[in-house]
């Protein structure tokens, strides 16, 4: 059992945030060939140092670069794992006749290894950029995204004839190697961004990974020892947190479904540090899930939604939380949106202000609840 941090403070956030318009036209001209990936990144750093100071003029404590150097939250950082190929993204038919372009599918087609150091960069920059006082928080994919989509067809029978444990041990060795890099450079805060456990509490997701020829009901405490695989290799001193994802692209939603399917896993199995789990709407349940949460860990309870501008009214976040100290003491309770405002370049369907209205909304509620730490 590892010893828990705690967050820097009782309010938080997901990472992502609404790219500004001109970061937008850099990346479609990196895309076209029209400007280097040198002079992308120039623009990229002039957005993230906006966005730092939007964060810290907010109030908020732990600062992310807004996942602005990336499309997807987690297929830029997993394509750059070794033995993780990324297939390119077919435009598919939808039934009314209008036609999308299909995420990506990511594949294990060899042994997975940390083959480079993939966001110390990013981290240098940020941190160079936070002021003194404020903590800089990596966000990155949760593990399981290399499996839960795929299942065994996903992963090379060749490179992985059996899953356990040479699978779920290279995994954990590369993040493992990567959060040694970030630790290294003064890292303390890493949150890993799962969208596969919150989807197990969806009947329909469920069956999705029956037909793929998994348990559901054991899947989550298979995940749980292969989140410990990582924990185990976390430095000293860094919080490692877990953001439970229901799906957030272009305001939309892919799972819901009550806790209760994965919270004994989720909660009590897994050695994490703190959870951010949505409970934004009715799809999330009731809080009866977290009676599981033992001492020394946090919630994060992600009350107010990203997805759309309309406000929530303070008193009735407050009259939430209250309900929800009913299961897990208010000691170990603090306070979030829901998701990030833009899990993938796209962003959701809110504006600026009320992006900033939001985070305003979650730092004043959560400092007259639990005073100003």
């Amino acid at each position: 059992m590892s010893q828990h941090a705690h967050l820097p403070a009782r309010f938080d956030h997901v990472g992502s945030f609404l790219r500004p318009k001109y970061l937008l036209e850099a990346r479609e001209q990196k895309a076209s060939g029209q400007i280097t990936p040198e002079q992308l990144r120039l623009v990229e750093d002039k957005a993230i140092t906006e966005i730092v100071k939007f964060q810290e003029d907010i109030g908020l404590k732990s600062i992310t670069d807004g996942e602005f150097r990336r499309t997807y939250f987690h297929i830029d950082f997993l394509e750059q794992l070794g033995g993780v190929k990324t297939d390119i993204p077919v435009t598919i038919r939808k039934p009314d006749g209008t036609e999308e372009l299909a995420p990506p599918v990511m594949r294990v087609i060899d042994k997975v290894t940390h083959a480079k150091q993939i966001q110390l960069a990013d981290f240098q920059y940020l941190k160079s950029q936070v002021a003194a006082g404020n903590t800089p928080k990596v966000t990155i994919p949760s593990p399981t995204m290399l499996h839960f989509r795929g299942g065994r067809a996903g992963i090379s029978k060749t490179a992985y004839p059996e899953l356990d444990p040479e699978f779920y041990d290279d995994v954990a060795k590369a993040y493992g190697d990567e959060l040694r890099s970030l630790a290294a450079a003064g890292c303390t805060y890493v949150q890993m961004d799962d969208t596969n456990l919150a989807y197990l509490c969806d009947e329909k997701m469920r069956e999705a990974a029956r037909q793929r020829g998994d348990d559901p009901n054991e899947l989550p405490h298979r995940y749980a020892k292969f989140i410990n695989k990582v924990v185990a290799q976390k430095p000293p001193g860094m919080l490692l947190a877990m953001h439970l994802c229901r799906g957030n692209f272009k305001s939309t939603h892919a799972a819901a479904g009550n806790y209760e399917p994965v919270a004994e896993a989720l909660l009590k199995e897994m050695d994490l540090d703190a959870y951010f789990m949505e409970y934004d709407d009715a799809r999330s349940g009731d809080f009866k899930p977290l009676r599981y949460l033992p001492k020394g860990k946090t919630v994060v309870l992600g009350l107010v939604t990203t997805k759309f501008g309309e406000m929530e009214d303070k008193d009735e976040l407050k009259r939430r939380i209250e309900d929800a100290s009913k299961y897990a003491s208010l000691d170990q309770l603090a306070l979030s949106p829901q998701c990030g405002f833009s899990s993938t370049v796209h962003g959701n369907n809110i504006a600026v202000e009320a992006q900033r209205n939001k985070l305003r909304l979650v730092v004043e509620t959560a400092q007259e609840v639990w005073g100003s730490t």
